[in-house]
This record gives C-alpha cells, sequence and structure tokens, in this order.
C-alpha cells in the first residue's frame, strides 16, 4: 500500500478528488467554519486558491476531505484520525452514555486537605514591637546556668538552641514513653497511652465515682488497671471514695435543676409561631451530593481541590434552603462542616450578581478573631475559581489595610463585632446599605450579654429585608433571643441531638481526691509526659495560669504555645501556625481558642479545669475528633465539678459514645510534683525578667509615640476624631454582664449594696442545702445575750456618751 503524504498544511483546490469512503459526505457537509478571535485563524481564500494550484495532488488512496481551511479544521481531522485507530468509524458523534462530568481538574484535586491557614490576616499583620519573646529568655538563662556550672563546649553544642531539656531529661522522656519528637510521630493520627488499659472501667451511671458502679466491680477492674496500688490513696482511701461516690443515689440538687428539660404550653406556642413548620427541604436524602445540588462549575472545582466530596448532612439540609434565600437557625456537632454549608450558597449566589458597580453583599460576624481568619481561609479556597473578593476586618490587624479593602467594595466581609463597627462609623466611603446576606457563626455566643450591644448596634444598621443565617454546635432556640434579630421566619436546621458530641470522641474523666488537688499541674504534666502522643490542645480558665503553665512546660522539655487574650494578634497567629505545622506539640490556651477552630489531627483535648458550663465544654472537646476522624479528651476533675461530669457523660452516653475513668500512677504524679516544687523560683525569676522586658519595651513605644505626636503634630490634628455608639461606662458595664451571665450568675445592671449582697449570699447558700438556717429560737435568744450585755455593759454606754460629747465639741 503506497505510503500517505502529509497534506495537513495544504488546501486543496476544489478539483481534489472525492474523500475516501471513511468521511461520509454528511458529515462534511455539516461542517461549519467559525471565525476565532485571533485574526491569524482567518483563512485566506485567495492566498488558499494560488497556494493550492501549487501543491503537489495527493494520491487517490490518500483519505484525507477536501477545503481544508483554519486550525479547527485541522483538529477535527486529527481527531478524526484518532476514532479510526481505535476502530471508531461506525461512531456518529452522539455523546457517550457512560461518560461523566468532572468536578474539577486532576492537576486541582488534592489527596487530603492539609487544614485552614491565616493567610488573610498575615498580609494586614501589624508590626508589633511589644512582644516579649519567652523562649528567648528562657535559652539565655539556660546558657548562662550553663556558663556559671563550667559547663565545656561540646556539652553546649549538645544543648542546642535550649528547646530541649538536659540529656538527661530527653533519655528519661524516651524511657517514659514521652511525647517525642520525630517526624513518624507528628504524622500519627491516633493517639497512643501507654499508661492506660484497653479494658479500663466506664464512668457509673451517677457520673462521676470513679467509674465504680458497685463494690463487686472495683474488686474485679482492680488487676487489670495496668498500674501499681502501692500508696494508700490508690488502696483502701480509694475504695471508700469511691464507695461514697456509689452510695450517692439521692439526686444532686443542681442535677435536678439540669434534667428538667420540659417546656411550656407558652413557649412552645411561641416557637410555632416564630418558626416556619418543617417541610419535606429540610429533610435529609443520604444520596444527595453537591453534583444533584446544581451547583456551578466553579463552585465544583473550589469544593474538589479542598477535598470535599461528599456533603455532610448539615451541608446537604442547608444548601438548598440558603439558595431559597430563607432564614435559617442551623445547628451541628463540632467539626460536622458548617462553615462550608453557609459559604457554599453564598458563592452560589454571588456568581449572578450584578458585577458593573462593585457592592458588598454579604457580611459574616464571628465572636473571635481566630475563628473570622479561619472562615476567611475556608471562603477564599472555595472561591479560588470564581471572581469573588473578600475582606477581613478583625481586631490587631493593620486598621489602614482594612479600610483600604473595604474602599474596593468587596463582596463579602468577615468580620468580628467590634472592629466591624468602628469601620461602620469612622471608614470613610464604608457603608452597609448593600449587605443582602447576614450570617453568624457560634451564634449563642453573639446572643450572649457580652456581645449584646455590639450585636443590636449591627442589627439596627444593617437592611430589614435581608437573609439571616445563624450556626452553632449548641444554637440556641429561645425564641426571645433570637426576635431582636429581624429573623423572618427561619427555618431549624437541627440535624444532631443538642448539646451532644460525636460517637468517635472517647471522653475521658481523672477523678482528683480532695487530698491531692495541689497536684493538679503534676498530673497535667504526668499525662503530657508520658501518656500522650501527637497534637494536644489544653485548655484553662486563666490566662496568667496557661502562661505559668507554658514556661513549666519549656523547663520540662516540652514544646508549647500559648494562645490567650493577653498575647498580641501576631503572636496568636503564630502560635496556631506553628502548632498548626507541628512545629510544637502542645497547644495551651484559654476558651478563646474553644470555638470553631480547626487544626488537622488533633489527636487529644485536655481540659486541666472544667469550664463554667456545658456548652463551653462540648466547643472544648470538640477540638478533636472532626470530620469523621477519632479523638480522646481527658478531663481532670474535682468533687466541685460534680454537676458539669454528669451533665457530659448523660449526653456522651445518650449519643452511644464512649466514656471511662482513668487512674494515674501516683508515684510518677509525686515525683514530677517534686520537681514542679524545685522549679518554683525560677519561674518566678522568668516572670520577673519577662515583665521587665516588658516594660522596657512599652516604654520604647510610648517615646516612639510622642516623637510621632511632636514630629506629625498637624497631621495628627486634622485626622476626624474616632467615635464609638457608648461610653466607657456601658462598654464595662456589659463585660460585666457578660461575666455574670459565663460564670452562672442573675445579669444585674448597677451596683448592689453590701447588705443585700449578703442576704442573696444565704439564701443561695440554703437552697443548694447543708447550711444551717437559724430558728426563731436562735433570734430570740440572741436578742436576750445582746440586751444582758447591754445592761451589764456600763462602760459601753458612757464610751457613747462621751464620743457624742466628743462630736458635739467638734461642731461648735
Amino acid at each position: 500500500m503506497p505510503s500517505k503524504k502529509k497534506t495537513s498544511s495544504v488546501v486543496r483546490s476544489p478539483s481534489s478528488p472525492p474523500p475516501s469512503k471513511s468521511k461520509s459526505k454528511h458529515q462534511l457537509d455539516d461542517f461549519v467554519l467559525t471565525i476565532s478571535d485571533s485574526d491569524a485563524d482567518i483563512p485566506d481564500l485567495d492566498e488558499s486558491e494560488s497556494s493550492a494550484d501549487e501543491a503537489e495532488p495527493p494520491t487517490p488512496s490518500s483519505p484525507e476531505p477536501t477545503s481544508k481551511r483554519g486550525k479547527k479544521r485541522k483538529r477535527t481531522e486529527q481527531e478524526q484520525k484518532q476514532k479510526q485507530a481505535n476502530g471508531k468509524e461506525g461512531d456518529n458523534g452522539g455523546l457517550d452514555s457512560d461518560f461523566e462530568f468532572q468536578t474539577g481538574d486532576l492537576g486541582d484535586t488534592v489527596g487530603e486537605f492539609e487544614g485552614w491557614g491565616f493567610e488573610g490576616a498575615k498580609s494586614a499583620m501589624k508590626d508589633s514591637t511589644a512582644a516579649v519573646d519567652i523562649d528567648e529568655i528562657i535559652r539565655r538563662r539556660k546558657a548562662k546556668k550553663a556558663d556559671e556550672a563550667g559547663e565545656s563546649e561540646e556539652e553546649d553544642d549538645e544543648a542546642g538552641d535550649g528547646d530541649a531539656d538536659t540529656e538527661d531529661s530527653d533519655d528519661e522522656d524516651k524511657a517514659n514513653g514521652g511525647a517525642a519528637d520525630s517526624d513518624e510521630e507528628d504524622g500519627e493520627e491516633d493517639v497512643s497511652f501507654n499508661g492506660f488499659a484497653d479494658d479500663d472501667e466506664d464512668v457509673a451511671a451517677d457520673g462521676f465515682g470513679g467509674g465504680a458502679a458497685s463494690d463487686e466491680e472495683d474488686s474485679e477492674a482492680e488487676p487489670s488497671r495496668g498500674h501499681d496500688d502501692d500508696s494508700d490513696s490508690a488502696g483502701s482511701a480509694a475504695e471508700d471514695s469511691d464507695a461514697e461516690s456509689v452510695a450517692s443515689a439521692v439526686p444532686h440538687p443542681d442535677d435536678e435543676a439540669s434534667e428538667s428539660d420540659h417546656e411550656d404550653a407558652a413557649e412552645a406556642a411561641k416557637r410555632a409561631a416564630f418558626f416556619a413548620p418543617e417541610s419535606e427541604t429540610t429533610a435529609f436524602d443520604p444520596s444527595l451530593s453537591f453534583q444533584t445540588m446544581n451547583l456551578s462549575r466553579p463552585i465544583m472545582r473550589g469544593l474538589s481541590k479542598v477535598g470535599f466530596t461528599t456533603p455532610t448532612p448539615i451541608q446537604a439540609k442547608t444548601i438548598p434552603v440558603a439558595l431559597l434565600g430563607k432564614d435559617i437557625v442551623g445547628g451541628a456537632q463540632t467539626g460536622s462542616g458548617k462553615t462550608g454549608a453557609f459559604v457554599v450558597p453564598i458563592l452560589e449566589r454571588l456568581l449572578y450578581r450584578p458585577k458593573k458597580v462593585p457592592t458588598s453583599r454579604v457580611l459574616i460576624l464571628c465572636p473571635t478573631r481566630e475563628l473570622a481568619m479561619q472562615a476567611h481561609s475556608v471562603a477564599v479556597k472555595l472561591a479560588a475559581f470564581t471572581d469573588i473578593k473578600f475582606a477581613l476586618t478583625v481586631g490587631g490587624l493593620s486598621l489602614k489595610v482594612q479600610e483600604q479593602e473595604l474602599k474596593q467594595r468587596p463582596d463579602v466581609i468577615i468580620a468580628t463585632p467590634g472592629r466591624f463597627i468602628d469601620h461602620m462609623r469612622n471608614s470613610s466611603g464604608f457603608g452597609v446599605d448593600t449587605i443582602e446576606i447576614l450570617v453568624m457563626d457560634e451564634a449563642d455566643r453573639m446572643l450572649e450579654d457580652g456581645f449584646a450591644d455590639e450585636l443590636n448596634e449591627i442589627i439596627n444598621t444593617l437592611p430589614k429585608s435581608r437573609q439571616t443565617m445563624l450556626f452553632s454546635a449548641t444554637m440556641t432556640d429561645s425564641v426571645d433571643k433570637l426576635v431582636r434579630l429581624s429573623l423572618n421566619r427561619p427555618v431549624r436546621l437541627m440535624v444532631d441531638a443538642k448539646k451532644s458530641t460525636v460517637a468517635t470522641l472517647t471522653q475521658e474523666f481523672v477523678r482528683i481526691r480532695p487530698n491531692r488537688e495541689k497536684q493538679r499541674l503534676a498530673m497535667l504534666l504526668h499525662i503530657c509526659k508520658d501518656l500522650v502522643h501527637g497534637r494536644c490542645i489544653i485548655f484553662f480558665r486563666s490566662k496568667a495560669y496557661a502562661h505559668k503553665v507554658r514556661i513549666m512546660f519549656s523547663l520540662f522539655g516540652l514544646k508549647a504555645a500559648e494562645l490567650h487574650g493577653s498575647l498580641t494578634q501576631e503572636q496568636r497567629v503564630q502560635a496556631v501556625e506553628s502548632f498548626r505545622l507541628s512545629q510544637v506539640d502542645f497547644l495551651l490556651c484559654t476558651d478563646l481558642a474553644s470555638r470553631g477552630l480547626d487544626i488537622k489531627n488533633v489527636s487529644v483535648v485536655i481540659n486541666n479545669e472544667l469550664p463554667q458550663t456545658h456548652e463551653i465544654y462540648l466547643h472544648r472537646v470538640g477540638r478533636t475528633a472532626r470530620a469523621g476522624r477519632s479523638g480522646r479528651s481527658i478531663t481532670l476533675a474535682t468533687e466541685a465539678d460534680r454537676k458539669l461530669v454528669k451533665s457530659a457523660v448523660k449526653s456522651a452516653q445518650s449519643q452511644g459514645g464512649k466514656v471511662v475513668s482513668r487512674v494515674l500512677d501516683n508515684d510518677k504524679v509525686d515525683a514530677i510534683d517534686d520537681k514542679i516544687r524545685g522549679l518554683e523560683d525560677e519561674v518566678e525569676e522568668i516572670l520577673k525578667e519577662e515583665k521587665e522586658e516588658k516594660e522596657i519595651r512599652q516604654m520604647e513605644m510610648q517615646i516612639k509615640r510622642t516623637e510621632n505626636i511632636r514630629d506629625h503634630q498637624a497631621e495628627i490634628a486634622a485626622r476626624p476624631r474616632r467615635t464609638w455608639f457608648e461610653t466607657q461606662k456601658e462598654k464595662d458595664a456589659g463585660k460585666e454582664r457578660g461575666r455574670i451571665e459565663l460564670n452562672g450568675g442573675e445579669v444585674r445592671i448597677g451596683r448592689i449594696s453590701g447588705k443585700k449582697r449578703k442576704r442573696e449570699e444565704a439564701k443561695q447558700e440554703a437552697k443548694e442545702g447543708g447550711v444551717y438556717k437559724k430558728t426563731k429560737k436562735d433570734r430570740m435568744d440572741v436578742k436576750l445575750a445582746a440586751g444582758k450585755r447591754g445592761a451589764g455593759g456600763k462602760g459601753v454606754g458612757k464610751r457613747k456618751t462621751m464620743g457624742g460629747k466628743r462630736k458635739g465639741k467638734g461642731r461648735r
């Protein structure tokens, strides 16, 4: 058979021979020439005619069709050749029945998403010169001690940068099975507990009591605990205290109050009138996928890029309803994808917005800066293939940078309430008249009295005709709190039971005996050094105590970072980033990080102290066991925490979760406690040096500020004064109301007298029980005794008279 000539660049004349039988005449007649945007693709017919005359005619056996013009025709011919090579001559060009659209390009998908960063915050980070590096202070002190001890240079080199303790402590950590710093352990998702047996006993039904349901179960479980009961507290004393918890079958007064979940008819009627009725649109369809939601291709590509393949229940129920423009009150467990549930429908609706004039249309409010930064990161990554613009407006970042972003009218504004009000009142050219969608993440926290005044200011300023969506893991359905948000017949989307945890979370409680409450820090260090591997978040109730523990961790050779309100925003972002990148193993934080923070592969959450409410506890333990993964929470609890422990146990057992009681090795705890007492002076010296260095930095900042005022006095005076919607006294009163509500007290406005406060304290003690109440006979006896003392004590009456005379003389 003669060889075919390459004629792809030659245009045939009309006198060319007819095409081969492999190409039908119908296919050639249906071909329509098109003109692309490039002038180079437009064929010149005259030039084609002349070039065709000079071209060499092909052999009759050539299958090439006639009248080829343009690059598109060349591509069509190449595709037809490929089909012939594959034996598809009989294909009529129809769509293959097995063809499926891909949700994204193969190069865009990721095998496993690495988590959300704070990229949006880093660009607007202020240069904070007042921050003091505590690690640098500890390194200097260690180096100074090493020089004083006369250590050799080789030993100094082995000590490295001072991140770890001495070689002896490193060997001790390895021997005890502590948290090693190898790369292999950083990749582990499951946490290993060397000191805990697999058959540890479950917590008893009464909620607290060291896991003992009866004396017989105690005796059976003791041999399998995996530790030596050679101390007094672990022997007969432990059995006695456990028996006390078992014998407490009488319900606790606080427990009785917490178990009353009944609602009256009036509240039920309010909810029926306020919320929209349940409809078929709110039912969860397990077969529902992102492909069946009719989402646009850019949104599908964004979902594929971050690894979202199947919608979670809250996403499957929320996205269709949100696309209809309805108000939503949504609740789901922690780590269930609530941020994606409201970001995806927002992006879908913004794709069809008018684009001639830039306009801000969406406002997302978050209670903390870190949660707002994370929501910004989620939205930016999901909108990577769209032209939607975002602005991050939180405190601690550069005010000028945020003002410039808001002047460009971004489509979505993600903010904290305080900084948003600041821009709303003081930033020129920025208004909220065009806001169409309001989203409140962690809405139950926003509805508390700590945010009440700021939230009311924002709600009263935004347009009334808007879509409002509220989401939280502990979402409230109190009509009285939701009415002020101007919701229009909202749809309730409660995926899981209220105040519940995921089934993959194992909750562990370590009971602290009354005689060992001073060893709480030693127990915490024992757990972190010997029992926990992988990333761990530890929660405290005090910022100062968290900072002190951070120093103690460094002295024990444990890599840790701290996160609380006393740090600068730069330090807060750096702490989260170092923990997310596995540069440190422990994140010591307050309840600032209890809500919404999503960090991949957090193995354990430790509660050094239990929080004030069960809702905060749920948010704390929700930092692990996210997105279907497993996790553990360890809580150090005393007898004063009985009510909260029982609430957690009852909630977990009703959801089928595992709750166990753990017993620590008292010998190791005592040894660590002795070492802590020996390091107390060192900690105080480090705190003192840190305070001095911080004061020096603040003085330098004050000097710099004074110089700027002197050099730029005219410019500073010309700037408009920044205003706020309330006075400082009103701000302090709002903070106090929030603090009282957080601690479970009654919210009051204004001060009360000491006499009234004592009377209410006496009532509260009598209500709790166990306090002796005086009878009428006791009060009469007190009065009679007072009368006898007055009648027999002439000196007392004389002193009063003399005092009165002296007072009278003074006035004269």
